[in-house]
């Protein structure tokens, strides 16, 4: 089928976003369309057209839910110590651009053991394509310490 001649309806898109909100994988979602249909040939729509519409349109606004709600859990972390540290930009859509945050242990072990420090960026998430860094130390035993840690939304260094 050609690409210009696929589409989700709006009946199938409210039912991709209630199955995938039940945890429903886009597969079997797929899969129940062409039982209801009476095979492939019946719709207008391929199983790639439905995992495109989630990432699209379904996961980008979990991205901004738990953006907000991470702002929300930084926040009480501050409120119970004030030592705690974190920094939160938000994109225009309210995704997160940059995080970065230190917790009252790490910010003490930085005062002793600070003098040189790793800036590693080896995991990058799918989900929300955030590179997750770690600020590291080195103890006086020669031991990796964890000074803080960072989400950035992409790898250019500013």
């Amino acid at each position: 089928m050609l690409k210009q001649h696929r589409e989700l309806s709006m009946s199938i898109c409210r039912t991709i976003e209630n199955n995938e909100e039940a945890g429903i994988r886009p597969s079997k979602t797929y899969q129940s369309f062409v039982a209801a249909a009476g095979g492939h040939r019946e719709l207008n729509f391929i199983e790639k057209d439905v995992r495109n519409y989630i990432t699209r349109e379904v996961r980008n606004v979990s991205e901004q839910e738990d953006a907000k709600e991470f702002g929300k859990y930084l926040l009480k972390m501050k409120e119970k110590n004030q030592n705690f540290f974190f920094e939160l930009e938000l994109e225009e859509d309210q995704s997160i651009k940059l995080a970065f945050w230190a917790d009252v242990r790490s910010r003490a072990i930085f005062e002793y053991f600070g003098d040189v420090i790793s800036f590693d960026t080896t995991y990058n998430t799918n989900r929300y394509n955030l590179v997750c860094g770690s600020f590291v130390g080195v103890n006086h035993h020669g031991q990796s310490t964890l000074l803080g840690c960072s989400l950035k939304k992409n790898e250019e260094i500013e």
